[in-house]
């Protein structure tokens, strides 16, 4: 995404709603991460700074760690970090929810939250205003996240 104002904000990726869900936005000029636990839980990651002016990849990142231990909350623990191109800018222990959510049928958006919000920071959609969302990608396979055209910038940069 591109940041083109101090006061850039607004969903960058939802999936879900009230009943459940989870969003990646920026607001107060900061990532943010929510995980909402079946409508009953938020569990929020917000990064430690300020987006700057310019280009950025914005990443949300979970690591299981195993089985929750709260009967409350069954499911997987992990660790949820947000990155801001290659640096960790805030991290914090979650717990995902097995199976499906969202019985209301919110769907997948980028750029705003069309129905329900997952969080209960702000009102949906919250679009995205003061930059632009270049692409979005889900990746459920469990590898970490390589910036392959930072890779290959940085080649074409060695001679």
């Amino acid at each position: 995404m591109k940041v083109e104002s101090a006061d850039v904000q607004g969903v960058i990726w939802a999936a879900g709603g009230v009943p459940g869900g989870h969003s990646l936005y920026v607001k107060d000029g900061r990532l943010r991460y929510t995980f909402n636990w079946i409508g009953t839980t938020l569990q929020d990651v917000i990064a430690d700074r300020d987006l700057t002016p310019g280009a950025h990849v914005c990443t949300a990142e979970f690591a299981a760690s195993g089985p929750s231990d709260d009967p409350d909350m069954p499911g997987t623990s992990g660790t949820l970090t947000l990155y801001v191109d290659d640096e960790a800018v805030g991290s914090e222990q979650i717990v995902t929810q097995p199976g499906y959510f969202c019985l209301t049928g919110d769907g997948i958006c980028v750029g705003r939250d069309s129905a329900s919000a997952v969080s209960t920071e702000y009102t949906a959609p919250f679009t995205f205003t003061g930059g632009t969302i270049d692409k979005v990608v889900v990746d459920l396979s469990g590898d970490r996240y390589v910036d392959h055209e930072g890779q290959v910038r940085a080649w074409f940069s060695m001679d």
